[in-house]
């Protein structure tokens, strides 16, 4: 159900999803969603934390990836791509959004950034130690480039014709490059 869910919210929105579309979707009663959440409100923040853990899931795949610190960069870069699937990104964007009213959805959408950004910090410092990367401040690069990644995927998917993903990747890799100081070829 929380799997439906996270599709009907990322196709209609937070504010335009009804439980009942996620009963219909899902193949259920109204009443089932209801005997499993007690609210409309519960029942969107756990899709949120369902879809925010099939995240941090591949977030924590990266992190135990036995490779150079460059290729987990890329790694993580592409799993963060602004261009990467509409559906999950038009969730997040609009979760963002609900997340100013939403206590619940505020600090799973904070713990998941965090999440991120401590990853790609650890990244960089292990760039560094090894030589690979020169960057004098990893937690501010991680910071700016989670800050655009995010910034392009708000452009791309409100905006669609603003800007292409390929392009926003483009951008993303020119950026993170000079944040790691290697070369943009290199990511």
């Amino acid at each position: 159900m929380l799997k439906t869910a996270c599709e009907v919210i990322a196709e209609r929105g937070f504010g335009h999803t009804r439980t009942l579309d996620i009963a219909r979707a899902a193949g259920v009663s109204q009443a089932l969603l209801f005997y499993h959440f007690e609210t409309k409100e519960q029942l969107f923040a756990q899709a949120f934390a369902y879809a925010a853990q099939i995240h941090r899931t591949a977030l924590e795949s990266i992190e135990r990836l036995e490779r150079p610190p460059l290729d987990r960069l890329r790694t993580l870069l592409r799993r963060c791509s602004p261009g990467a699937a509409p559906d999950g990104w038009r969730l997040w964007i609009d979760a963002w959004a609900e997340s100013i009213r939403s206590r619940e959805l505020e600090q799973i959408s904070r713990r998941l950034d965090q999440q991120g950004r401590l990853l790609m910090r650890a990244i960089i410092e292990d760039g560094v130690r090894t030589g690979d990367f020169a960057c004098a401040d990893p937690e501010a690069s991680s910071w700016r480039i989670f800050a655009l990644i995010d910034g392009l995927a708000i452009q791309i998917h409100v905006h669609p014709q603003a800007l292409s993903r390929r392009r926003a990747s483009q951008l993303v890799r020119t950026a993170a490059a000079v944040e790691v100081g290697v070369t943009p070829a290199d990511l």
